[in-house]
């Protein structure tokens, strides 16, 4: 619930308002990469995420250190929206407001977001596949892949799109194999 809350109240309103600057700017795509990079940036780097969300760390240390880390990667207008974060004291949730903005920015394109979790690494014939299959499924106009591999699949692929799960993974099948008989005794 408190996530909700959090998500409502705090993360929603940052990533709508980057939203509309994007927009009226003819820059979506733009700031759409740089909110990627950060995500990707907060992933990768546990320290900044601790030094960012730190209470103890003055405003103005937290822009410096962003300042030179982001330098000239991201568009300006990014970098003023994180100084606001730092400002407003939000900046702690950077990272989920560049996840909500990535959201907002499928919504936008019409894409969806399918979670593919197979045993071995997909080749690009592979995720065209997997694109066309979820395209078909959803009647999405286009589809952004999240992969991840689990090699106790054993082989096959699941995947997620928001709450339905496919599962045709060989594990997945064993088990319901396994149901049908165990069913039948």
């Amino acid at each position: 619930m408190k996530d909700n809350l959090v998500t409502t109240e705090i993360v929603e309103p940052y990533a709508q308002a980057l939203m509309s600057l994007a927009q009226s700017s003819d820059l979506v795509d733009r700031l759409g990469e740089d909110m990627g990079a950060l995500q990707q940036l907060l992933t990768d780097s546990e320290e900044l995420r601790q030094f960012i969300a730190t209470p103890l760390v003055k405003a103005e240390q937290k822009k410096a250190v962003l300042r030179q880390v982001v330098r000239e990667q991201v568009h300006p207008y990014t970098l003023n929206f994180l100084m606001l974060l730092v400002d407003r004291g939000r900046i702690g949730f950077l990272a989920s407001v560049a996840r909500q903005y990535q959201t907002l920015l499928r919504q936008l394109r019409q894409t969806v977001l399918a979670e593919v979790i197979s045993a071995v690494e997909l080749n690009d014939g592979q995720k065209d596949a997997v694109r066309q299959k979820v395209k078909d499924l959803v009647g999405a106009n286009e589809v952004e892949l999240d992969t991840q591999v689990d090699p106790d699949l054993i082989g096959g692929v699941i995947i997620k799109i928001g709450s339905q799960i496919f599962d045709a993974s060989l594990r997945g099948q064993l088990r319901r194999i396994g149901f049908r008989l165990a069913s039948s005794t």
